[in-house]
């Protein structure tokens, strides 16, 4: 091992003898000549020693062809162009010798030449000026401090010597610790040859009395005056008591300087680093504060450290981007972070890349000095605080906006961030205006994406509910209302909400094709839509900025796709031909067919409703349909009516609970919902009920007729009873006009008014519909108005309750003519049949009413008499009180209609009084009991018929 130090001592020796020798032969006139004694020697060879004992690390990463290039810089700006191209010839030779015996560390090499040659310009500089401001001056200018000869440096005092250090001694007598420096340079701490010790444990204990010699100012007061010069590198300063007083504060002031100031170039990389959110040696992250910070205990110039402050805002929003992408990124798998988020994150990403490469390019020149023409000229770092303040000027801006968007998305994801962004893009700034259309463009092409699926395809590629259509699982039937829906919190504001249904509406009519229709052709409709608006059909061809593109992708899509579908519910499902036929069997719209079914199916309805047989009723409803003209109908619309018996209560008949329905299936149940057929049945309800009462008037005037009761009978009958029947049957027949009067025109009302003007509503609608929308929207409008006009809406409640109390009372009424007119045939027929067929009745058990016309004449003709004026006076007083009632709720129904709000009904009011007779008759009720006593007075017998109608006399005789 000493043998391997003594010889690296060798090639030191001979490496700066040669260099010496270089030196020398450049700056004689005579090259043979060598001009260095052996003093200047030893000093050379202590201080390479030196350098390679040291235990420094160069503060610059180990890269031999930045630093070769870094030297031919050097010697290019310098104007040695020649040495440029000879040291870049050179050191192509050095890089490529690789083999045994080569040297592996090439960028220690020349790290160490580019040293030596740095520390020897300044040193010339040094003998140019002939005044040191002290020991301190080789290492402030980047160097390792000047080694001093022997021991001549520590005097008593602890200043200089006397004696003069210019002498020279033999050869290498002061170097015998080389070898130890090798070894100390190796890692070996102890050492076996004590006597090698020597030489350089005197050299360390100068150097740390020189050191202290900064601080021990005051002991210099004492020191005498010598001479000011340099021989061989070492200052020697005279007996000049001010020099040296003046000596040792500028050497104090550059130890305080050291340790308390900071340069410019030092403040420059610390702010570089922390604008990578990186501490640096003085300006460090204070988590307290918020931000990066100069300790206080650094004495900088306040300019200096606010410029600072200022710069190093851009590195505390470094961080908060960052941080931003990192935790993002970070938590991506776990929580729905979103394909926008990921964008967001990316473009921010690459942004921080440009970012980056602005901070390699300025620490690359803040190694580089000024280049200047003159060698000899001094000149400083090319990066200063102000250059980096115009440097950073526009990524703080980027780099602020930023910030503000990672906060503004801290909480958002989908629709609603790119929509946050869009609302800063908003700028008339042209820098900001384009970062963030750039950045945006990143940003919301996830989102363009989801709409040219949705709109071209159909399809919903939302896995983290980004998009502003959601979807739900649904029945078929309810798919076009409820499987779809906007959702208002991610819907960008750069898309107006009416855009924003169109959308929704053309995805949902792909799906409805394809799902409800089981149809294809969608998808030419789809591509034509792509050709016909310019666009691809593949991904890419929308984005952030092409709003006029997307509107008109959509507007023909939408156009063409909705066409479709209407074309596929007119034609392949025949929607207008199922509504027709709704209209004529549940709205009772087919005449023939409803009047043949009520006349068959009459008899069972007036059953108990739990006594009825739906198949029964079933294969009525089958013999109605073939003996009318709807056997004539498509059978796939007959195939769809069927008979249904409603949920009934104890006391229910027949008529009750019967009623029709109309099936339907996908897709036609999407505008035949539960929701609407139950509306229907609540028409058909009515319009049965009305019907039904219209069938009830008809048979009441059946049996009205004249033929039913012969003028033979009215001869055989007293003239009592004559004097009865004949009043109680013209009661029957006022009060059989009134009513039918009113269940005409309501009847005409109903059916001109309201359905045929409604259906005509409707077939103009259904011709100008443009999507399924429209159609549905114009089916609601029909049913709406039929509910609303028919008296069966919710503002009507009122008027409906009165109404179907008019319908009960004539269904009364209808029983008491038919129970009238039975007991007038019966009465007819007992007065006309035989003795023994009257012997034969008086001989059944009389367990009857009294009322009953089955017993008048089971006591003889006097008998008969007697019971048939008790029922026909009995008949006339329950008529009077049906009739009573029915003015009574008429008048209330009459009065309602004007104040109702749907205009239609005036049309009800108008037919029900054209003649002005009601208006009429309820003034004149208001005011009968004074006109009866006024007649009183006069002298007339006024007979008043309690019906609520004016004076009716049927005998008026002069009281006096």
């Amino acid at each position: 091992m000493e043998d391997d130090d003594q010889r690296v001592v060798d090639l030191v020796k001979e490496l700066v003898h040669r260099l010496l020798c270089t030196s020398s032969q450049s700056n004689s006139q005579n090259p043979n000549a060598s001009s260095f004694t052996p003093h200047e020697y030893n000093q050379a060879l202590k201080y390479s020693l030196r350098i390679l004992s040291s235990r420094m690390t160069p503060s610059i990463a180990a890269d031999d062809s930045a630093m070769a290039e870094s030297i031919k810089r050097r010697l290019a700006t310098a104007g040695k162009s020649s040495e440029a191209l000879t040291f870049a010839d050179l050191y192509a030779k050095f890089s490529h010798k690789n083999g045994p015996g080569s040297v592996k560390n090439k960028w220690a090499v020349l790290y160490l030449l580019k040293t030596i040659s740095e520390d020897r310009k300044v040193r010339k500089k040094q003998f140019s000026n002939r005044i040191s401001n002290g020991f301190l001056d080789s290492a402030l200018a980047g160097g390792l401090p000047t080694l001093f000869e022997g021991d001549e440096l520590s005097g008593g005092s602890g200043g200089f010597g006397n004696s003069s250090v210019g002498r020279s001694t033999d050869g290498f007598a002061d170097l015998k610790g080389s070898s130890e420096n090798v070894r100390n340079l190796r890692g070996f701490s102890n050492l076996e040859n004590e006597k090698n010790e020597d030489s350089f444990s005197g050299l360390t204990a100068n150097m740390k009395k020189l050191k202290v010699m900064g601080d021990a100012s005051s002991s210099l007061r004492a020191r005498e005056h010598v001479e000011k010069r340099y021989n061989g590198g070492i200052l020697v300063v005279s007996k000049d008591p001010e020099n040296i007083r003046d000596m040792a504060y500028r050497d104090f002031a550059d130890l305080i300087k050291e340790e308390n100031e900071v340069t410019e170039v030092i403040l420059v990389r610390d702010v570089l680093y922390a604008c990578q959110g990186i501490d640096g040696k003085y300006v460090k992250f204070d988590e307290k504060a918020d931000a990066y910070v100069l300790p206080d205990l650094i004495k900088v110039p306040r300019a200096t450290r606010i410029m600072v402050r200022k710069l190093c805002e851009l590195g505390w929003l470094f961080r908060k981007v960052k941080a931003y992408i990192t935790e993002s990124m970070d938590r991506f798998p776990a929580e729905d972070v979103g394909t926008v988020g990921q964008a967001f994150c990316a473009a921010l990403q690459d942004e921080l890349s440009e970012y980056y490469k602005l901070l390699a390019v300025l620490e690359a020149q803040a190694m580089n000095p000024i280049p200047l023409v003159s060698e000899n000229a001094s000149s400083g770092n090319y990066l200063s605080l102000r250059r980096l303040s115009v440097w950073f000027s526009e990524p703080l801006v980027k780099m602020r906006l930023m910030a503000v968007l990672v906060d503004s998305c801290k909480v958002l994801k989908g629709g609603a961030m790119a929509g946050a962004i869009h609302m800063h893009a908003q700028h008339g700034d042209p820098l900001v205006n384009d970062f963030m259309k750039r950045l945006l463009r990143r940003v919301c092409s996830p989102l363009f994406e989801m709409v040219r699926t949705w709109v071209l395809e159909g399809e919903l590629e939302d896995i983290f509910a980004e998009f502003f259509v959601l979807s739900q699982p649904v029945k078929a039937e309810s798919l076009w209302r409820e499987g779809y829906r906007l959702h208002a919190a991610m819907l960008p504001s750069f898309i107006s909400q009416s855009l924003a249904q169109r959308i929704l509406r053309t995805g949902k009519s792909i799906n409805f094709l394809r799902v409800c229709c089981e149809d294809r052709g969608w998808a030419d409709a789809a591509t034509e839509a792509a050709a016909a608006a310019g666009t691809s059909t593949g991904r890419g061809g929308l984005g952030y900025g092409k709003t006029d593109a997307l509107e008109s992708l959509v507007t023909e899509a939408a156009r063409r796709i909705d066409k479709h579908l209407l074309d596929v519910m007119y034609k392949q499902y025949k929607f207008k031909e199922h509504c027709l036929a709704i209209k004529r069997y549940l709205l009772l719209g087919q005449g023939d067919f409803v009047q043949y079914l009520m006349d068959i199916v009459g008899p069972e309805l007036s059953e108990a409703a739990n006594t009825i047989s739906s198949f029964k009723l079933a294969g009525l409803l089958e013999s109605a349909i073939r003996s009318s003209n709807a056997q004539y109908d498509d059978p796939d619309i007959l195939e769809r009516l069927r008979v249904k018996m409603m949920p009934h209560n104890t006391g229910d008949r027949g008529w009750d609970v019967f009623s029709l329905e109309y099936d339907t299936s996908v897709p036609l149940n999407t505008v035949f919902t539960e929701s609407v057929m139950s509306r229907y049945l609540r028409i058909f309800n009515f319009l049965w009920k009305l019907r039904r009462v219209e069938h009830a008037l008809i048979g009441v005037w059946k049996n009205m007729k004249p033929n039913c009761v012969t003028s033979r009978f009215f001869v055989k009958l007293p003239h009592a009873v004559k004097l009865h029947l004949i009043l109680t049957s013209r009661k029957c027949q006022v009060l059989w006009d009134e009513m039918n009067h009113f269940v005409s025109n309501l009847q005409y009302y109903i059916m001109f008014e309201v359905l045929e003007v409604s259906w005509s509503n409707l077939v103009k609608e259904l011709e100008a519909a443009k999507d399924l929308d429209d159609l549905l929207a114009a089916h609601e409008k029909y049913l709406y108005s039929i509910i609303e006009k028919s008296l069966l809406g919710e503002r009507s409640q009122n008027l409906n309750k009165i109404l179907f109390t008019l319908f009960d009372l004539i269904l009364r009424f209808r029983s008491q003519a038919d129970r009238l007119y039975e007991g007038i045939n019966e009465l007819q027929s007992r007065t006309t049949d035989s003795s023994s067929q009257d012997k034969a009745r008086l001989q059944r058990p009389s367990n009857k009413k009294p009322s009953e016309p089955g017993s008048w004449l089971g006591e003889g003709r006097k008998d008969l008499t007697r019971r048939a004026g008790e029922f026909l006076r009995n008949m006339g007083q329950d008529i009077d009180a049906i009739a009573k009632e029915y003015s009574s709720v008429f008048e209330g129904f009459i009065s309602q209609l004007p104040i109702q709000q749907h205009v239609d009904l005036k049309f009800l009011m108008f037919r029900l009084d054209f003649t002005e007779f009601y208006s009429h008759l309820f003034v004149l009720h208001t005011c009968e009991p004074i006109l009866c006593l006024v007649l009183a007075y006069l002298g007339f017998a006024c007979i008043v018929l309690p019906l609520g109608r004016p004076f009716q006399f049927e005998k008026c005789t002069l009281l006096g």
